[in-house]
């Protein structure tokens, strides 16, 4: 009588089997990592977003002193932006991420400031809105105080660049795609990992051949494979009922696949912090919030980073997850392959050596 070597490799896929089944029965792992997700998208989907604010970029030349940009800063829905540099605000402004360019400049002969305006095409509903609201401050400023037509203050010179749309949900969608790898690697991987030490199963385990990195194997492909699931879901709804822009089609959805696999590997090591950390499951819910909860916030989710105050964007632009939301925004808007956002991948990489240098110190087997 024969028998079949046993393979650590059957074993893992059994695992992994076994625990995806779990998940997908998993009410909090739905609802975490997709339900929240397609609400947010479908909310931002039909009413655009809430409030406007259009952001404008200005011109390192720009005269700071002059009454328009004065009047400008007291603008509410006007969003000023002065540390961008002159090529990378060319190509925000191409492709809709700025809404307007502004460069004024005090002349030596009248009328004494020259108001250069630039315009996109990839964002023509607040550039309408930026100039209704600069003309009626240079109508303001050209007859205050006079009771004759008075020789213009300023002079409005515009330009339009050509440009992609840039919609709500192109900001959206990456943001909440982000959230649910979040979530589903954070949350997924501490919860089962905890429950697995302290019902024993794990010590069971141990007296089977099964090797321990079987175990961790098959517990991350099974959140591998539902997070890329969830991924797909996420994309295709925002993309055939929102218009979610995919610039080289199946390709894009490829790379930003790719980017998902390598967000939830990342995310999957605070899991493994986590279920290190925590004493029992009541434990879990505010350790994983203290890390998943500053990145939901703070990275890029629902609100550029360059709309935050100067003090709070270093924070912002140290967390993990703004470096995926950007890169996915890049590779879905702007057609960019993976080595083009080669910066974020490496930031993202540091933080994953991080992360499981402090993973291996703080799991525990029992």
């Amino acid at each position: 009588m024969t028998t079949d070597k046993y393979s650590n490799t059957r074993a893992t896929l059994a695992i992994a089997r076994a625990s995806f089944r779990s998940i997908i029965r998993s009410p909090s792992a739905v609802v975490f990592s997709l339900l929240f997700p397609l609400i947010f998208i479908l909310v931002f989907g039909f009413i655009g977003g809430g409030g406007i604010t259009v952001d404008v970029g200005v011109a390192k030349t720009t005269d700071t002193s002059s009454p328009v940009y004065q009047a400008l800063k007291n603008v509410k829905v006007v969003h000023l932006i002065t540390n961008m540099g002159e090529a990378e605000m060319a190509q925000s402004l191409q492709k809709g991420s700025i809404d307007v360019v502004l460069d004024i400049h005090k002349n030596q002969s009248a009328p004494p400031y020259t108001v250069n305006v630039q315009y996109t095409k990839a964002s023509t509903e607040k550039g309408n809105i930026f100039k209704t609201i600069l003309n009626n401050i240079l109508s303001g400023i050209n007859s205050f105080g006079r009771v004759t037509p008075p020789p213009a203050v300023a002079e409005l010179k515009e330009t339009t660049v050509q440009g992609r749309e840039y919609k709500t949900i192109d900001f959206i969608l990456p943001g909440q795609l982000g959230f649910a790898l979040l979530s589903t690697g954070v949350f997924g991987t501490a919860f089962v990992f905890l429950s697995l030490r302290i019902t024993l199963v794990i010590k069971r385990f141990f007296a089977t051949p099964v090797k321990r990195y079987s175990i961790v194997l098959g517990e991350m492909l099974a959140r591998i494979v539902f997070a890329l699931i969830g991924a797909v879901f996420i994309i295709t709804i925002g993309h055939f009922f929102f218009g979610f822009t995919l610039v080289h089609g199946f390709i894009t959805v490829i790379n930003m696949l790719l980017l998902s696999f390598i967000g939830v590997v990342i995310f999957m090591g605070f899991g493994f912090v986590v279920s290190g950390i925590a004493k029992n499951e009541s434990t879990v819910p505010p350790i994983a919030n203290l890390i998943t909860l500053p990145q939901f916030l703070l990275s890029g989710t629902f609100f550029s980073i360059n709309a935050f105050p100067a003090w709070l964007q270093p924070i912002s632009r140290a967390l993990p997850l703004t470096y995926l939301n950007d890169a996915l925004r890049k590779v879905a808007f702007e057609g960019a392959g993976l080595f083009d956002v080669t910066h974020q991948l490496l930031i993202l990489g540091i933080w994953g050596i991080i992360v499981y240098a402090a993973a291996v110190k703080l799991f525990k087997w029992e």
